[in-house]
């Protein structure tokens, strides 16, 4: 399996378990609001949201021109990389990971900007309902006889 994967979605697995051995829950590919999707969105245990993009080369990183746009969504903003990055392109003041197919480690932490209460409350409920729909969609792929609910 880990073949079909792409190089992004290798570290998005390695963060998402490594995030789960803190005792975070995470979805991959989760849309905050309309226009952006992040590769990691990590929900900790005291409710404290965590963004995590992960960036498989040089060219990657730099074609991503809506990153800043994601700091207003989560308490945490890291970057998840693999060993042979340069890091030194990443800015001082996000959080960095290193990760590979299996785990990862936070090598700096992300200087936190605690979420407005209302956005939290916003973000934890649609976390809660695309994990619930994702959790549903595999065990029953066609659910109902148009499916709408799960769009």
């Amino acid at each position: 399996m880990a073949q079909d994967l792409t190089p992004g979605q290798r570290l998005a697995r390695g963060v998402s378990r490594h995030m789960t051995a803190l005792g975070f829950a995470t979805v991959e590919e989760f849309i905050p609001a309309r226009g952006l999707r992040v590769d990691v969105m990590a929900l900790g245990p005291k409710g404290e949201l965590w963004v995590i993009e992960c960036k498989s080369s040089r060219a990657d990183f730099q074609s991503d021109s809506k990153w800043q746009g994601y700091l207003e969504w989560c308490d945490r903003y890291f970057w998840a990389v693999d060993m042979a990055f340069p890091t030194e392109l990443l800015p001082d003041e996000t959080g960095l990971i290193i990760a590979d197919d299996y785990d990862a480690e936070i090598i700096r932490m992300s200087p936190e900007d605690k979420l407005p209460a209302a956005r939290r409350k916003k973000l934890i409920q649609k976390f809660a309902m695309d994990a619930a729909i994702r959790l549903n969609r595999l065990r029953d792929p066609q659910p109902g006889l148009d499916g709408a609910w799960l769009s």
